[in-house]
């Protein structure tokens, strides 16, 4: 069984014969944002279903 250190230096290999050394640096970039733009959302949902949560609550006699 491949481990962590294997499948990640055989993950980067491939990365680089696929789409080359130049593009690695720019597709590693553009996954972080990527990444970022998704946790920024995970956030901001957790936080009105929060404020949802918080105003029904209100609302309850």
């Amino acid at each position: 069984m491949i481990g962590g250190t294997e499948l990640i230096i055989l993950v980067v290999v491939i990365g680089v014969l696929l789409f080359g050394a130049a593009k690695i640096p720019q597709l590693a970039k553009t996954f972080g944002k990527a990444k970022a733009e998704y946790k920024k959302g995970e956030i901001e949902g957790d936080k009105e279903l929060k404020d949802f949560k918080e105003n029904k609550n209100d609302e309850t006699p």
